[in-house]
Protein backbone atom coordinates (compact mmCIF):
# COMPACT_ATOMS: atom_id res chain seq x y z
CA UNK A 1 0.00 0.00 0.00
CA UNK A 2 2.83 2.66 0.28
CA UNK A 3 5.28 3.93 -2.35
CA UNK A 4 9.05 3.71 -1.22
CA UNK A 5 9.30 5.81 2.23
CA UNK A 6 11.55 8.28 3.41
CA UNK A 7 12.48 6.59 5.97
CA UNK A 8 15.52 5.72 8.56
CA UNK A 9 13.70 3.03 10.67
CA UNK A 10 15.25 -0.20 10.87
CA UNK A 11 17.23 -0.43 7.70
CA UNK A 12 20.40 1.26 9.26
CA UNK A 13 20.45 -0.97 12.29
CA UNK A 14 18.94 -4.44 10.26
CA UNK A 15 20.39 -3.61 7.10
CA UNK A 16 20.91 -7.09 5.17
CA UNK A 17 23.83 -7.24 2.52
CA UNK A 18 23.20 -10.85 1.50
CA UNK A 19 21.20 -10.64 -2.16
CA UNK A 20 19.06 -13.35 -3.91
CA UNK A 21 19.90 -14.09 -7.31
CA UNK A 22 16.91 -13.13 -10.04
CA UNK A 23 14.76 -16.14 -10.43
CA UNK A 24 15.05 -17.59 -7.07
CA UNK A 25 12.54 -19.84 -5.23
CA UNK A 26 13.28 -18.50 -1.81
CA UNK A 27 11.40 -21.70 0.39
CA UNK A 28 11.77 -20.34 4.00
CA UNK A 29 9.00 -22.20 5.29
CA UNK A 30 9.42 -22.40 9.09
CA UNK A 31 7.49 -20.06 11.28
CA UNK A 32 9.72 -17.19 12.12
CA UNK A 33 8.49 -15.48 15.38
CA UNK A 34 11.34 -15.52 17.35
CA UNK A 35 12.99 -12.16 15.99
CA UNK A 36 13.16 -9.09 18.62
CA UNK A 37 10.66 -7.13 18.83
CA UNK A 38 12.40 -3.33 19.17
CA UNK A 39 8.83 -1.50 19.51
CA UNK A 40 6.76 0.17 21.69
CA UNK A 41 2.68 0.01 21.13
CA UNK A 42 1.15 3.54 21.61
CA UNK A 43 -2.56 2.80 21.37
CA UNK A 44 -5.49 5.24 21.24
CA UNK A 45 -2.82 7.74 19.35
CA UNK A 46 -5.19 8.77 17.09
CA UNK A 47 -8.13 11.43 17.72
CA UNK A 48 -11.22 11.21 15.89
CA UNK A 49 -14.01 13.94 15.94
CA UNK A 50 -16.06 14.03 18.66
CA UNK A 51 -18.89 11.54 18.48
CA UNK A 52 -16.87 9.25 16.31
CA UNK A 53 -15.32 6.06 16.64
CA UNK A 54 -13.01 4.06 14.56
CA UNK A 55 -14.44 1.56 12.22
CA UNK A 56 -12.27 -1.34 10.55
CA UNK A 57 -9.29 -0.10 8.67
CA UNK A 58 -7.11 -1.58 6.47
CA UNK A 59 -5.23 1.60 4.53
CA UNK A 60 -2.86 3.76 5.47
CA UNK A 61 0.21 5.60 4.35
CA UNK A 62 2.62 8.09 4.55
CA UNK A 63 2.46 11.76 2.65
CA UNK A 64 5.62 13.09 1.02
CA UNK A 65 6.56 15.13 4.21
CA UNK A 66 7.51 11.76 5.49
CA UNK A 67 5.34 12.48 8.89
CA UNK A 68 1.53 13.34 7.51
CA UNK A 69 -0.57 10.27 7.76
CA UNK A 70 -3.27 9.55 5.74
CA UNK A 71 -5.90 6.66 6.54
CA UNK A 72 -9.01 4.98 4.86
CA UNK A 73 -11.94 4.38 7.79
CA UNK A 74 -15.13 2.03 7.05
CA UNK A 75 -17.07 4.71 8.81
CA UNK A 76 -17.54 3.21 12.93
CA UNK A 77 -17.84 -0.65 10.67
CA UNK A 78 -16.76 -2.69 8.25
CA UNK A 79 -18.80 -1.04 4.99
CA UNK A 80 -19.80 2.34 4.54
CA UNK A 81 -23.42 1.84 3.23
CA UNK A 82 -26.78 0.71 5.23
CA UNK A 83 -28.66 -2.01 4.46
CA UNK A 84 -30.27 -0.43 1.52
CA UNK A 85 -27.10 0.38 0.15
CA UNK A 86 -27.27 4.09 0.86
CA UNK A 87 -23.74 5.60 1.72
CA UNK A 88 -23.20 6.93 5.05
CA UNK A 89 -22.57 10.59 5.57
CA UNK A 90 -18.86 10.33 7.45
CA UNK A 91 -16.12 10.94 5.78
CA UNK A 92 -13.61 8.51 4.61
CA UNK A 93 -10.07 9.53 4.47
CA UNK A 94 -8.47 11.01 6.98
CA UNK A 95 -5.32 13.08 7.22
CA UNK A 96 -3.46 13.05 10.71
CA UNK A 97 -0.51 14.97 11.66
CA UNK A 98 2.50 13.98 13.54
CA UNK A 99 0.94 14.01 17.47
CA UNK A 100 -1.96 12.15 15.85
CA UNK A 101 -4.46 15.36 15.54
CA UNK A 102 -7.42 15.11 12.26
CA UNK A 103 -6.13 17.93 9.75
CA UNK A 104 -8.63 17.09 7.39
CA UNK A 105 -11.24 14.67 5.76
CA UNK A 106 -13.38 14.22 2.72
CA UNK A 107 -14.76 11.28 0.35
CA UNK A 108 -18.39 11.07 1.72
CA UNK A 109 -21.02 9.08 0.06
CA UNK A 110 -17.65 8.21 -2.71
CA UNK A 111 -17.12 4.37 -0.82
CA UNK A 112 -19.04 1.10 0.28
CA UNK A 113 -15.51 -1.06 1.41
CA UNK A 114 -12.34 1.61 1.21
CA UNK A 115 -9.42 -1.03 1.29
CA UNK A 116 -6.22 0.27 0.03
CA UNK A 117 -4.55 3.48 0.11
CA UNK A 118 -1.63 5.25 -1.63
CA UNK A 119 0.13 8.29 -1.65
CA UNK A 120 2.24 9.32 -4.48
CA UNK A 121 5.35 11.55 -4.83
CA UNK A 122 3.22 14.92 -5.31
CA UNK A 123 0.77 13.95 -2.38
CA UNK A 124 -2.41 12.75 -4.19
CA UNK A 125 -4.39 9.93 -2.42
CA UNK A 126 -5.36 7.08 -4.08
CA UNK A 127 -7.98 5.05 -2.58
CA UNK A 128 -9.57 1.40 -3.75
CA UNK A 129 -13.44 0.55 -3.18
CA UNK A 130 -13.26 -3.23 -2.61
CA UNK A 131 -17.19 -3.81 -2.62
CA UNK A 132 -20.60 -2.64 -4.32
CA UNK A 133 -23.87 -1.06 -3.02
CA UNK A 134 -25.79 -3.38 -5.48
CA UNK A 135 -28.88 -5.05 -3.80
CA UNK A 136 -28.36 -9.01 -3.26
CA UNK A 137 -30.77 -12.00 -2.31
CA UNK A 138 -30.62 -12.57 1.29
CA UNK A 139 -28.66 -15.42 2.68
CA UNK A 140 -30.69 -18.89 1.49
CA UNK A 141 -33.00 -17.14 0.01
CA UNK A 142 -34.66 -19.18 -3.02
CA UNK A 143 -32.62 -17.85 -6.39
CA UNK A 144 -35.69 -16.53 -8.35
CA UNK A 145 -36.60 -14.82 -5.31
CA UNK A 146 -37.12 -11.19 -6.28
CA UNK A 147 -33.82 -8.83 -5.62
CA UNK A 148 -34.32 -5.79 -3.16
CA UNK A 149 -35.28 -2.38 -4.33
CA UNK A 150 -31.70 -0.74 -5.88
CA UNK A 151 -29.86 1.81 -4.18
CA UNK A 152 -30.59 5.86 -5.36
CA UNK A 153 -27.06 5.44 -7.09
CA UNK A 154 -24.46 2.89 -7.64
CA UNK A 155 -21.24 2.83 -6.31
CA UNK A 156 -18.04 0.38 -5.58
CA UNK A 157 -14.91 -1.34 -7.32
CA UNK A 158 -13.81 1.70 -8.10
CA UNK A 159 -10.07 3.75 -7.90
CA UNK A 160 -10.55 7.18 -6.93
CA UNK A 161 -7.03 9.59 -7.11
CA UNK A 162 -7.74 12.98 -5.24
CA UNK A 163 -5.69 16.03 -4.43
CA UNK A 164 -4.38 16.74 -1.23
CA UNK A 165 -7.64 18.75 0.02
CA UNK A 166 -10.05 16.60 -1.05
CA UNK A 167 -10.69 17.36 -4.84
CA UNK A 168 -11.23 14.25 -7.06
CA UNK A 169 -9.11 14.70 -9.90
CA UNK A 170 -9.62 10.86 -11.53
CA UNK A 171 -12.01 7.83 -11.57
CA UNK A 172 -10.83 4.07 -12.63
CA UNK A 173 -13.21 1.67 -13.39
CA UNK A 174 -17.04 1.84 -14.05
CA UNK A 175 -19.81 2.10 -10.76
CA UNK A 176 -20.76 -1.54 -9.50
CA UNK A 177 -17.71 -2.82 -11.37
CA UNK A 178 -17.42 -6.18 -13.18
CA UNK A 179 -20.46 -8.01 -12.19
CA UNK A 180 -21.21 -11.61 -13.04
CA UNK A 181 -23.75 -11.98 -16.55
CA UNK A 182 -22.50 -8.46 -17.40
CA UNK A 183 -20.29 -7.39 -20.19
CA UNK A 184 -16.69 -7.78 -19.07
CA UNK A 185 -14.62 -4.57 -19.07
CA UNK A 186 -10.89 -5.01 -18.93
CA UNK A 187 -10.15 -1.70 -17.51
CA UNK A 188 -13.05 -2.17 -14.46
CA UNK A 189 -12.47 -4.39 -11.40
CA UNK A 190 -14.23 -6.59 -9.37
CA UNK A 191 -12.55 -5.51 -5.75
CA UNK A 192 -9.83 -3.89 -6.29
CA UNK A 193 -7.54 -4.50 -3.51
CA UNK A 194 -4.66 -2.10 -3.70
CA UNK A 195 -3.49 0.99 -6.00
CA UNK A 196 0.59 1.74 -6.71
CA UNK A 197 2.15 5.12 -8.58
CA UNK A 198 5.00 4.22 -10.66
CA UNK A 199 7.99 6.97 -11.16
CA UNK A 200 6.99 7.13 -15.12
CA UNK A 201 3.51 7.63 -14.31
CA UNK A 202 2.44 4.61 -14.51
CA UNK A 203 -0.39 3.04 -12.37
CA UNK A 204 -0.86 -0.26 -11.23
CA UNK A 205 -3.80 -1.73 -9.46
CA UNK A 206 -4.26 -5.75 -8.16
CA UNK A 207 -7.34 -7.04 -8.24
CA UNK A 208 -8.94 -10.15 -5.87
CA UNK A 209 -10.53 -10.07 -2.73
CA UNK A 210 -10.82 -13.64 -2.29
CA UNK A 211 -10.09 -17.16 -3.33
CA UNK A 212 -12.74 -17.63 -5.36
CA UNK A 213 -12.91 -14.15 -7.14
CA UNK A 214 -13.36 -14.29 -10.74
CA UNK A 215 -9.98 -12.17 -11.57
CA UNK A 216 -6.03 -12.02 -9.83
CA UNK A 217 -4.40 -9.87 -11.60
CA UNK A 218 -2.76 -6.77 -11.79
CA UNK A 219 -3.93 -4.10 -13.85
CA UNK A 220 -1.97 -1.32 -15.60
CA UNK A 221 -2.67 2.43 -16.44
CA UNK A 222 -1.28 5.18 -17.97
CA UNK A 223 -0.81 8.47 -16.22
CA UNK A 224 -4.10 9.56 -17.51
CA UNK A 225 -6.15 6.83 -17.05
CA UNK A 226 -5.77 5.12 -20.12
CA UNK A 227 -5.93 1.17 -19.95
CA UNK A 228 -2.30 -0.70 -20.92
CA UNK A 229 -3.09 -4.27 -19.81
CA UNK A 230 -2.51 -6.62 -17.14
CA UNK A 231 -0.47 -9.42 -15.88
CA UNK A 232 -0.87 -12.42 -13.65
CA UNK A 233 -3.59 -14.78 -13.53
CA UNK A 234 -4.73 -17.33 -10.49
CA UNK A 235 -2.19 -20.08 -9.66
CA UNK A 236 0.60 -20.33 -7.44
CA UNK A 237 3.67 -20.43 -10.02
CA UNK A 238 6.05 -17.36 -10.76
CA UNK A 239 4.00 -14.20 -11.16
CA UNK A 240 0.53 -16.16 -10.70
CA UNK A 241 -1.48 -14.60 -7.89
CA UNK A 242 -4.40 -15.93 -5.60
CA UNK A 243 -5.39 -12.46 -4.00
CA UNK A 244 -2.80 -10.24 -4.81
CA UNK A 245 -3.84 -7.90 -2.15
CA UNK A 246 -0.93 -5.77 -1.66
CA UNK A 247 1.61 -3.41 -3.56
CA UNK A 248 4.61 -1.71 -2.39
CA UNK A 249 7.67 -0.57 -4.54
CA UNK A 250 11.23 -1.18 -3.84
CA UNK A 251 14.05 1.07 -4.05
CA UNK A 252 15.75 -0.53 -6.74
CA UNK A 253 12.61 -0.22 -8.76
CA UNK A 254 11.30 -4.10 -8.34
CA UNK A 255 7.58 -4.50 -7.53
CA UNK A 256 6.67 -6.12 -4.06
CA UNK A 257 3.28 -8.25 -3.95
CA UNK A 258 1.35 -9.25 -0.98
CA UNK A 259 0.17 -12.61 -3.12
CA UNK A 260 -1.88 -13.49 -0.01
CA UNK A 261 -3.60 -16.35 -0.24
CA UNK A 262 -0.15 -18.47 -1.36
CA UNK A 263 1.10 -17.24 1.51
CA UNK A 264 4.34 -15.38 -0.21
CA UNK A 265 5.55 -12.43 -1.29
CA UNK A 266 6.65 -12.03 -4.51
CA UNK A 267 9.24 -9.84 -6.00
CA UNK A 268 8.65 -8.42 -9.57
CA UNK A 269 9.36 -6.18 -12.21
CA UNK A 270 7.23 -4.06 -12.93
CA UNK A 271 5.87 -5.31 -15.66
CA UNK A 272 5.04 -8.83 -13.86
CA UNK A 273 8.40 -10.77 -14.46
CA UNK A 274 9.14 -12.77 -11.53
CA UNK A 275 12.43 -12.07 -9.60
CA UNK A 276 12.37 -13.97 -6.49
CA UNK A 277 10.08 -14.89 -4.02
CA UNK A 278 9.55 -15.49 -0.19
CA UNK A 279 7.30 -17.32 1.96
CA UNK A 280 8.77 -16.39 5.62
CA UNK A 281 6.68 -13.15 6.20
CA UNK A 282 4.19 -15.28 6.79
CA UNK A 283 0.32 -14.30 4.92
CA UNK A 284 0.73 -10.77 3.52
CA UNK A 285 -1.81 -8.62 4.25
CA UNK A 286 -0.03 -5.67 4.05
CA UNK A 287 3.06 -4.60 2.52
CA UNK A 288 5.68 -1.35 2.93
CA UNK A 289 9.38 -0.67 2.20
CA UNK A 290 11.03 1.90 3.64
CA UNK A 291 14.09 4.19 1.58
CA UNK A 292 16.29 1.69 3.18
CA UNK A 293 15.09 -1.19 1.19
CA UNK A 294 13.70 -2.93 4.30
CA UNK A 295 10.58 -5.01 4.29
CA UNK A 296 7.11 -4.33 6.54
CA UNK A 297 4.84 -7.18 6.17
CA UNK A 298 1.51 -7.78 7.60
CA UNK A 299 0.25 -10.95 8.66
CA UNK A 300 -3.73 -10.70 10.13
CA UNK A 301 -4.98 -13.88 9.28
CA UNK A 302 -2.87 -16.83 10.04
CA UNK A 303 -4.36 -19.11 12.01
CA UNK A 304 -7.90 -17.46 11.89
CA UNK A 305 -9.16 -16.24 8.55
CA UNK A 306 -7.01 -18.88 6.42
CA UNK A 307 -8.59 -22.38 5.63
CA UNK A 308 -7.48 -25.24 4.42
CA UNK A 309 -8.74 -25.68 0.91
CA UNK A 310 -9.63 -29.09 1.00
CA UNK A 311 -11.75 -28.64 4.06
CA UNK A 312 -13.01 -25.17 4.33
CA UNK A 313 -13.90 -25.48 8.15
CA UNK A 314 -10.32 -26.25 9.27
CA UNK A 315 -8.37 -23.48 10.21
CA UNK A 316 -4.49 -23.91 9.05
CA UNK A 317 -0.67 -21.83 9.78
CA UNK A 318 -1.81 -22.12 14.07
CA UNK A 319 1.79 -22.18 14.08
CA UNK A 320 2.34 -18.59 12.66
CA UNK A 321 1.50 -15.70 14.95
CA UNK A 322 -0.03 -12.84 13.03
CA UNK A 323 1.91 -9.80 13.31
CA UNK A 324 4.13 -7.29 11.26
CA UNK A 325 7.73 -8.97 10.20
CA UNK A 326 10.45 -6.71 9.22
CA UNK A 327 13.08 -8.29 6.91
CA UNK A 328 15.15 -8.49 4.01
CA UNK A 329 13.78 -8.68 0.68
CA UNK A 330 16.82 -9.23 -1.19
CA UNK A 331 16.95 -12.97 1.02
CA UNK A 332 13.99 -13.22 3.24
CA UNK A 333 15.40 -13.02 6.28
CA UNK A 334 13.39 -11.68 9.48
CA UNK A 335 15.17 -9.51 11.83
CA UNK A 336 12.09 -7.80 13.97
CA UNK A 337 8.52 -8.77 14.62
CA UNK A 338 6.06 -7.15 16.28
CA UNK A 339 3.49 -9.97 17.43
CA UNK A 340 -0.10 -9.61 17.43
CA UNK A 341 -1.32 -9.69 21.22
CA UNK A 342 -4.36 -11.68 20.43
CA UNK A 343 -2.44 -14.29 18.95
CA UNK A 344 -4.73 -17.18 20.58
CA UNK A 345 -7.95 -16.00 18.95
CA UNK A 346 -8.63 -18.18 15.96
CA UNK A 347 -11.29 -16.82 14.12
CA UNK A 348 -11.31 -13.57 12.14
CA UNK A 349 -9.32 -10.52 10.70
CA UNK A 350 -6.67 -9.72 13.66
CA UNK A 351 -3.84 -7.47 14.21
CA UNK A 352 -2.36 -5.31 11.55
CA UNK A 353 -3.82 -5.39 7.68
CA UNK A 354 -2.25 -2.27 6.26
CA UNK A 355 1.47 -1.02 7.58
CA UNK A 356 3.10 2.11 7.15
CA UNK A 357 6.40 3.51 7.93
CA UNK A 358 7.00 7.43 8.34
CA UNK A 359 9.91 8.90 8.64
CA UNK A 360 11.33 8.78 11.95
CA UNK A 361 10.91 5.01 11.90
CA UNK A 362 7.38 4.85 13.40
CA UNK A 363 5.42 2.06 11.94
CA UNK A 364 1.69 1.93 11.54
CA UNK A 365 -0.93 -0.88 11.78
CA UNK A 366 -4.38 -0.36 10.07
CA UNK A 367 -6.42 -2.93 11.92
CA UNK A 368 -9.80 -4.41 10.13
CA UNK A 369 -11.10 -6.53 13.62
CA UNK A 370 -10.12 -4.25 16.40
CA UNK A 371 -11.17 -1.36 14.85
CA UNK A 372 -8.34 0.77 15.59
CA UNK A 373 -4.78 2.34 14.02
CA UNK A 374 -1.94 1.86 16.32
CA UNK A 375 1.16 3.40 16.01
CA UNK A 376 4.65 1.38 17.20
CA UNK A 377 7.70 3.37 18.05
CA UNK A 378 10.98 2.29 18.27
CA UNK A 379 12.02 1.70 22.01
CA UNK A 380 14.85 3.88 23.79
Amino acid sequence: MQRVLRSVSLGAAFAVAVTAGAGVFAQATQAPTDAPNPYETIDDFFKMPDGRTWGSTSAVDIAPDGKTIWVAERCGANRCVDAKGEPSSLDIVLKFDESGKLLTSFGKGMFVFPHGIHVDGEGNVWVTDGSDNLPRRAPGAPADAPLPPAPSKVIGHQVYKFSPDGKLLLTLGKPGGNQPGQPYDPASFQAPNDVLTLPNGEILVAEGHSDAAPSHRIVRFDRTGKHLGEFGKKGSGPGEFIQPHALALAPDGSLVVGDRSNNRVQILTTDGKFIREFHSFSRPSGVAVDRNGMLYVADSESGSVSRDPEDRTKVVRTEWIRGIRVGSPKDGKITAFIPDPQKDLRSGTLAAEGVAIDAAGNVYGAEVGPHKLTKYVLKK
